[in-house]
Order: structure tokens, then sequence, then C-alpha cells
């Protein structure tokens, strides 16, 4: 879809464009312009549908990592554009900013000491997550930081993961592919309904998220 210039795109624009479906990319980190982006195959990850192999179930029940939520998430974002090739420019990053000011993003950080080392990012509306993007600086990060986002999101009551793309990583954890028209219509239903990112409190420790996996498994 064609890009807008940056000084158009608003927060409301940005909640806007997510409950019909489309979301913002940029070519790289320096063009300064917003493409929209609807893809004609959705990747969603079913919330009763997340795969741990037996090493992740090891290594969460282990705590390598503490687990935060929505406590440096501009830091999560910049570990995300911490890459030779993004798709998140400076107007991306203060637009969620200002989203998760207005408490439509959230957050989840791993820490080593205070050292952050990995971590997932999304929005919210209505029972909808749409997940933007995810980081690892030590191996097993981002699976562990999913592992407790998808925790997080049964407990606030949302219905629907959106992953935008299905690549080979998300598919070996669970992520599967819809068409457009029923990411659609998912969407709509999901929207209209309730949900909170805050309901579930402090992180649960490793074992009390691997057995709240079994039983919603």
């Amino acid at each position: 879809m064609h890009g807008l210039p940056p000084q158009v795109i608003t927060p409301r624009m940005l909640l806007s464009a997510y409950a019909q479906g489309v979301f913002p990319m940029a070519e790289s980190r320096d063009d300064p312009e917003i493409f929209w982006v609807d893809p004609r195959y959705r990747g969603i990850i079913p919330l009763d549908g997340f795969r741990i192999s037996r090493s992740l179930r090891r290594k969460i029940r282990r705590e390598p990592f503490r687990v935060t939520f929505d406590s440096d998430f501009a830091g999560v974002v910049d570990g995300c554009a911490d890459r030779d090739e993004t798709w998140i420019n400076v107007t991306i990053l203060e637009l969620y900013e200002a989203l998760f000011a207005a408490g439509h993003a959230h957050s989840v950080e791993l820490w080593e000491d205070d050292l952050l080392v990995g971590g997932v990012y999304g929005v919210t509306l209505g029972a909808a997550f749409f997940g933007e993007s995810m980081f690892s600086r030590r191996t097993d990060a981002s699976k562990i930081a999913l592992a407790y986002l998808l925790d997080r999101l049964r407990a606030g009551g949302f219905t629907l993961f959106d992953t935008q793309f299905l690549t080979p990583h998300l598919a070996s954890l669970g992520a599967v592919e819809i068409r457009r028209s029923e990411y659609h219509a998912r969407l709509e239903r999901a929207i209209g309904q309730e949900a909170s990112f805050n309901a579930a409190g402090p992180a649960p420790t490793g074992l009390q998220l691997l057995q709240r996996m079994t039983q919603t498994s």
C-alpha cells in the first residue's frame, strides 16, 4: 500500500488501522514514510496451542531470567529495532510509545540482573493482541517471553493473538496461518470483547507458568 508522510499518522489513526486489520511498516530505519499492510494470509498463535519443547520446559523451570511487564517498553522496541535490517523507524517508535502511554501497547521484558536480554511488544484493542516484534540477546529468551505473554493473554481474557506473518520460528511454537477473510472475522469478534493485559498481576514462577500452560493445553 502507498506510503504516508510521518506527520499524517496519529495514534488514533493507528488504532483505527488495527481495527480494520492493517498494520504499519517502514521500508527501513532511515525511511520516514509509513505504508500499510493487510496480508492475504495472516499468522496467529492459538491461545491454547503454544508448543513448548522439553528443553524449553527445562529452561523455564530453571528461571534463567527475571520477567517483568511494561517496565521498559521503549527498551524492548529499541531491542527489536537493533538489527541490520528493520521496519521500525523513528516515526513508528514514537507512535508506539504514544500508544503505550495511552495503555494500548504493552511489553514483556526478560532481564539478567539489570541487563535487558529479550522481550516482545504489541498493541491491544478489545480482546485482540497484535504482536509487533520480539528480540533475544540470549538463547531462548524470545521463546520464554512469548510463553509468558501467552499466559498473560489467556489470564486477561484475550481471544486473538495476531503475529502478522508466519515464520518458521513462530510455526515451531504453534503459530498457524489463516486467510485474510477468516482473520478479519476473528478480529471483528475480538475487538468487540473486553480483556485486560494487567489482570494477571506479577509474573508467575517458571513452575507455575508450566502448570498453567499444561492445564489449558
